[in-house]
């Protein structure tokens, strides 16, 4: 009897521990994903006006772009990375103190469970389609001062117009940057300040033709403030 009281026991333990068998990432993304995000690349060139139609940022190059740490930490307890949705204009309404964002047009994203968060973020980071671009970018993050690296991105390269590089501090067209560091891949951020359209044809954000150093300049802060973010 004793002897059965452990089995059932030691079962009971196993099946706490173990990972919930239904937790398939590849479902699990076809399910909960597919709806507002781009997981396959476009069959055929996009019309910029297929932006507006958007709900969530593509995620057909996942892995070439986030961190898994975060994605899961971030799937369990998802916060907005950008402020006005992925369609600002969808979002925005002119008051007489200007245009403001309305949050009660703006999605929640939904949670998930610890099982499922692992299970998606390992079916998106094996999403890989462009390895030989990341393996091709040379960037190296480098410490870099903040009061000047704040003074390039904003006053000097005007990145403050779409993006937030502080909670209280930026535009809100484009995902805040303060916590860009944490969340994204090094060689994907100088890879995409370099060439954002090569990465999303119908991005709104413009490629600047910066040379090597400014984008590591650019890169370097992004890397800089995340580490001072909780």
């Amino acid at each position: 009897m004793v002897r059965g009281h452990l089995v059932c026991a030691a079962l009971a333990i196993a099946l706490l521990a173990a990972p919930d068998a239904g937790a398939d990432g590849a479902a699990l993304v076809a399910e909960r994903c597919a709806s507002c995000h781009a997981i396959e690349p476009p069959a055929a060139p996009q019309d910029p006006v297929a932006r507006a139609e958007r709900k969530g940022p593509p995620l057909h190059y996942a892995g070439n772009k986030f961190q898994r740490d975060w994605l899961v930490a971030w799937l369990q307890a998802p916060t907005r990375i950008r402020p006005a949705g992925v369609h600002p204009p969808t979002h925005v309404k002119a008051t007489p103190q200007g245009d403001v964002i309305d949050p009660a047009t703006l999605p929640e994203h939904p949670k998930l469970s610890a099982d499922e968060a692992r299970a998606v973020a390992d079916h998106l980071m094996a999403l890989r389609p462009f390895d030989e671009r990341i393996a091709a970018q040379s960037y190296q993050p480098q410490p870099i001062a903040l009061r000047m690296g704040q003074m390039n991105f904003g006053k000097f390269k005007g990145c403050d117009a779409c993006h937030r590089d502080a909670p209280d501090r930026g535009g809100v067209s484009g995902p805040e940057l303060y916590t860009a560091g944490k969340r994204l891949q090094p060689a994907f951020i100088a890879s995409f300040i370099a060439d954002p359209v090569a990465w999303d044809p119908i991005t709104v954000m413009p490629k600047a033709d910066l040379s090597d150093a400014e984008v590591a300049k650019l890169a370097n802060y992004l890397m800089a403030i995340a580490k001072e973010q909780p």
